[in-house]
Parts: structure tokens; C-alpha cells; sequence
């Protein structure tokens, strides 16, 4: 009884994993028979889990949605206490809980019933947090859920996406991850129309449903997609990119340097690289000076001249000031610190 209990179990966490599955491919995850799995389905439903059964070849086994809340050992009340507990962690951006908050929140919304959904809906809508002011690129987590499971059920998305000059396209993509930095989430998407993966910011997405059809995955542009999203965001989107040495061990470094400010690796026990980008070189100055850490500058030649260039300004301004303070302690009846005069 225990190992089917077990089995029970893991045939309900597979369903839940993706929106379909054959006999087959059931049969073959647990290591039972297709008679097994068509049993252990029955025995779901006996308990209440809304497990739909498709004939024909490219039919299978999808978790629905029931007219009651399957055995989670929840009631209404507290099905719906977890449901907006996930959407407020997962919008406000808490440290290694957003991204697992998002993919526990579309399971749990797959299976609420839609009396429940009413109710989570109505809380999200007339509830106003005052944990932090709303920043304007706070994406709903609604939209989050929705993207995570369409990254799940492997489906096409359509939706309008704003550039950052606010201009809007309609794009239609195969999603394929959410990766999230602590303050921004993107989605990593195969685009149809430009046959190239693209990375978009999810607070510019617009969904513009109908979406689908299904489609078959295609292999991840890079085993690392957060390293992959961050060489994005930071480098490769900016007209000037650069490769700078930080004098300080890696671990040091990027507790100071966020992944949406540039990628770091270790070059030895001391130092490491950074390579990043800015709008023009003037910005990229100010970029590594504003690091907090002691650097030199690998390439280009033209950001050490810019430097250079910086620290003459800031000469000439630093004499100049200090020439006007000289003249100012030379004016008559001037006070000293103390106020009173020398």
C-alpha cells in the first residue's frame, strides 16, 4: 500500500509538471505497465483530482481543473491564504523566493477551482500594499503565472511588447524560462518572426490571448540562462561594452556588482573580470567608478582615455575649488571654524 501511495504521488507531481502525458511516456517515468497507470489514474479521481483522459493517438492524461479543490489538505480559506501569500512574494521581489514563489503559484492556480480564483482575484485587486512604494516596471503576478505556465505547457505566446523608447510591436514567441534579478524579471523566448532567441523584460509584456499552439522545446540558448540574461541586459544591449579587472576575490565583488550591472569570473585567488556596457563611454566611467572596488581597465584603449580625460576635469575642478576656498581665507573679517575671528 505504501509504495502505491508513493507511486500515487508521483503520477500526480508528473501530471502537474506539464499539461499532457501519454500512457506511454506515464507508464515508462513510474515503471509500471499502462494498465497500471490507467488504474492509478482511476484512483486519483476516486479521491477527488480531476485527472482528463483524451482518446486516440495523440491523446493523453491532463490534470483539470475541478468544480472542487482536490485533497491538498486545504481547505477554502487556506488555499486561498497561500494563493496570495505566493502572488505578494512573488511581486515583491524577496531574496530566493520570487522565481519559486512564481512556479508554486501557477500549479496551485492550475487546480483552484473557479469560485476560489474569484476570491484570490478580489484580494490581489483591492488590496494595496504599503510594504514599499510600487516601482513603475512591477510586474503583476498574474502575468508571471501566466508566463510560467506557458513555459510549462510548452505554448506559444502572442502579446505587444514596449521597447524602452516606448514604441510597440506584437511578437509571438515560444517561451521557454522566466529569470528574475532583484528587480526585474525577463522571459527567454524563441522569436517565430526573427528566428533567433530573444530576452524581453516581463513588465513590458502585454499577453494578447488566444495563445498556442503547442510546440516542441528547442535545446536552451546557454546551459546558464541567468548568466546568459545577464551578459544580455548589461553588455550586449549597450553601444559601448567593456572588460574591466576588479582587484578584489569574486565572492567579495559580487556582493557589491548586481548580475544586471555586468557578469563577473574568477580570473585568480584575488581578482576577477567584469565585462559590461553603457550607452557611451562618459556613462561607462562613471559606471566603474561607482563599483566600489579598485579596477583596472583590460580594453578598450578608449575607456583608459576617458578615465584620463575624467581625471583632468576633475583636477582642474578640484584646483579651481580650491583656489576659491584659498581666497575666501583670505577675506577680511573672515571667521574661523569656531566662529570667531582669527
Amino acid at each position: 500500500m505504501l509504495e502505491t501511495s508513493a507511486r500515487l504521488l508521483r503520477l500526480l507531481s508528473l501530471l502537474q509538471a506539464h499539461r499532457e502525458w501519454s500512457g506511454a511516456d506515464l507508464a515508462d517515468r513510474l515503471g509500471v505497465t499502462p494498465r497500471t497507470v490507467r488504474r492509478d489514474v482511476d484512483r486519483l479521481r476516486e479521491l477527488g483530482y480531476p485527472v482528463n483522459a483524451s482518446p486516440g493517438t495523440g491523446g493523453g492524461y491532463q490534470l483539470g481543473v475541478g468544480a472542487e479543490l482536490p485533497p491538498l489538505l486545504l481547505d477554502d480559506d487556506e488555499a486561498v491564504a497561500v494563493a496570495v501569500g505566493l502572488r505578494t512574494a512573488a511581486g515583491q521581489g524577496i531574496e530566493g523566493i520570487g522565481e519559486t514563489s512564481v512556479r508554486a503559484l501557477a500549479k496551485l492556480e492550475q487546480v483552484l477551482p473557479h469560485r476560489l480564483r474569484r476570491r484570490v482575484g478580489a484580494l490581489n485587486a483591492f488590496t494595496v500594499p504599503m510594504l514599499r512604494a510600487q516601482r513603475p516596471d512591477a510586474v503583476d503576478p498574474g502575468l508571471l503565472s501566466e508566463l510560467a505556465g506557458l513555459c510549462r505547457d510548452t505554448e506559444r505566446l502572442r502579446f505587444d511588447y514596449r521597447d524602452h523608447e516606448g514604441a510597440s510591436t506584437r511578437r509571438s514567441v515560444e517561451p521557454h524560462r522566466l529569470v528574475c534579478t532583484e528587480r526585474r524579471w525577463y522571459l527567454v523566448a524563441w522569436d517565430l518572426d526573427r528566428a533567433d532567441w530573444r530576452t524581453f523584460r516581463a513588465d513590458r509584456i502585454t499577453p494578447r490571448p488566444p495563445h498556442g499552439p503547442r510546440f516542441t522545446p528547442r535545446e536552451a540558448p546557454a546551459e546558464d540562462l541567468a548568466a546568459y540574461v545577464s551578459r544580455g541586459v548589461s553588455t550586449r544591449a549597450y553601444a559601448a561594452q567593456a572588460v574591466v579587472r576588479v582587484l578584489a576575490p569574486l565572492a567579495e565583488a559580487a556582493g557589491q556588482i548586481s548580475p544586471s550591472a555586468g557578469t563577473l569570473e574568477a580570473e585568480t585567488e584575488h581578482t576577477c573580470i567584469l565585462r559590461t556596457g553603457a550607452a557611451n563611454l562618459d556613462v561607462m566611467v562613471i559606471h566603474v567608478m561607482l563599483l566600489g572596488l579598485e579596477f583596472e581597465v583590460v580594453e578598450p584603449r578608449e575607456l583608459t582615455d576617458a578615465i584620463t580625460t575624467a581625471r583632468d576635469r576633475l583636477s582642474r575642478a578640484l584646483a579651481r575649488n580650491g583656489s576659491s576656498a584659498a581666497g575666501a581665507d583670505r577675506t577680511p573679517g573672515a571667521t574661523s571654524a569656531s566662529g570667531a575671528a582669527p
